[in-house]
């Protein structure tokens, strides 16, 4: 699974029946620095494509979850559950999640709401896997950086199977409010992220 963060606002709000409601969005066509490329190598950069999303998005029958941390046994909401809404459009993501009283009663939820109010977790990281190339020929693609700008290596994602938005800690999208990410790759020091299932190509 891949892993992308973005920095921004998430929204809490109490609703009237005693549920807590969190909104925020992860923005579209901008870039994110993966890595500085070290001492000898190369500033590798990602893009996510408008509505690379949308397969699975469009889709209401498959269930996407929000989650703390690209945990699954850190859950609090999802939409097969019906308590998470995702909307797509050519400049975000967005969704706002319903965590139940009764979920506020957990203590990991407790811990992540006591963390977010201090200001800790603002992020949003979406967890994604690219199509294989038989299903999707050109899912991603890699393109120089223009030399006016830098030298990095810039990877767009055009087109990516969603599975979860994650609350973390320190996204690599700065305008993402509570997002995530994920990639493909073959030189797994490229990115060290816990239990990445892709890397660069």
């Amino acid at each position: 699974m891949l892993h992308g963060f973005d920095q921004g606002s998430l929204e809490l709000r109490r609703s009237g029946d005693g549920a807590t409601r969190l909104s925020g969005r992860f923005p579209y066509n901008k870039p994110a620095v993966l890595t500085d490329g070290g001492r000898r190598g190369r500033p590798r950069k990602e893009v996510i494509a408008p509505r690379a999303f949308a397969y699975r998005v469009d889709r209401p029958e498959e269930d996407i979850h929000f989650l703390v941390g690209h945990s699954y046994d850190r859950p609090l909401a999802s939409r097969g559950a019906g308590t998470l809404d995702i909307q797509d459009t050519d400049d975000a993501l967005t969704f706002e999640a319903r965590i139940t009283p009764e979920m506020t009663g957990v203590s990991y939820v407790r811990d992540f709401l006591a963390a977010m109010g201090a200001g800790l977790i603002l992020g949003i990281s979406p967890g994604f896997r690219i199509p294989p190339e038989r299903a999707v020929k050109d899912a991603e693609s890699v393109a120089e950086e223009d030399p006016a700008e830098g030298m990095a290596l810039i990877r767009t994602v055009h087109q990516a199977l969603l599975y979860e938005l994650s609350v973390v800690t320190r996204p690599a999208y700065p305008e993402a409010q509570v997002e995530a990410r994920n990639w493909q790759a073959v030189e797994p020091a490229v990115l060290p992220i816990k239990r990445r299932a892709y890397a660069w190509r």
